[in-house]
């Protein structure tokens, strides 16, 4: 049995119909009841828990062989990540409780920066679960290329796509959803001791030049790639209702 934090987003989705598949039993861990029925559905036992919730989460893991681990996003955190810390210090309560064999948790390249940013938040759980006395695997995922969902309309009426990654010619490191559930499916069922860390990116990486010019083909029109200045960013995320919007722009 393997309990999945995270199953209703895109990774933990693609990763629970990936085990599925393969014939592996899961628990699906969910924060809302009210979304467990198709995963009840496809076989899966179903646990309730807060990821601030360690009681909670020790009896969802209870008994499971191997725990994915999947930090809820927050991309507006409190100053000091308040909600991050909650939610790590009751992991690692309820894992070194739960005792399983293994835990692979969903990270970040860049985790690793100094700087704080909005990745520090993945820098605070890797920190947490490496102190645990099991097997822990951090999978560090590039940049989603799935973020190019949200520049689609914009693309699609006014031929631009603003980009927050700059220089617009530079390639960055980027991945698909799918890759990453499928390498996390790898991973949970590996065996190994202490702690590991993988970083995943896709076979090569994309400028956001050229992330516009994909947009454009598959369009059927041009699009072209607008670097939105730095010294707009903070009233731009705060006229989009952020009150921190800091640790993004240090991202």
């Amino acid at each position: 049995m393997y309990a999945i934090t995270g199953i209703t987003g895109q990774v933990g989705g693609r990763l629970a119909r990936e085990l599925l598949g393969a014939g592996v039993p899961l628990r699906a861990v969910l924060r809302d009841r009210a979304k467990a029925a198709p995963w009840a559905a496809r076989g899966c036992e179903v646990a309730v828990a807060a990821m601030d919730d360690a009681l909670a989460l020790r009896a969802a893991f209870g008994g499971a062989e191997a725990v994915f681990v999947l930090l809820p996003p927050v991309f507006d955190p409190t100053p000091g990540f308040a909600e991050t810390r909650a939610a790590v210090a009751a992991l690692v309560e309820a894992l070194q409780a739960a005792a399983p064999a293994r835990v692979v948790a969903l990270s970040t390249i860049g985790a690793q920066a100094a700087p704080e940013n909005l990745l520090t938040q993945l820098q605070l759980m890797e920190r947490g679960l490496a102190a645990l006395s099991l097997p822990v695997a951090f999978l560090r995922a590039a940049w989603f290329i799935e973020n190019s969902a949200h520049d689609l309309e914009a693309a699609r009426l006014d031929g631009a796509m603003n980009s927050f990654l700059q220089p617009l010619d530079r390639p960055v490191a980027m991945v698909s959803t799918a890759d990453v559930a499928r390498h996390a499916a790898q991973l949970l069922r590996q065996t190994w001791s202490g702690r590991r860390i993988v970083e995943l990116e896709g076979p090569s990486r994309v400028s956001p030049n050229q992330l516009a010019a994909a947009l454009g083909r598959a369009l059927q029109r041009e699009v072209g790639a607008h670097a939105v200045p730095r010294a707009e960013w903070d009233a731009m995320f705060r006229a989009q209702g952020m009150a921190n919007p800091g640790p993004r722009m240090r991202m």
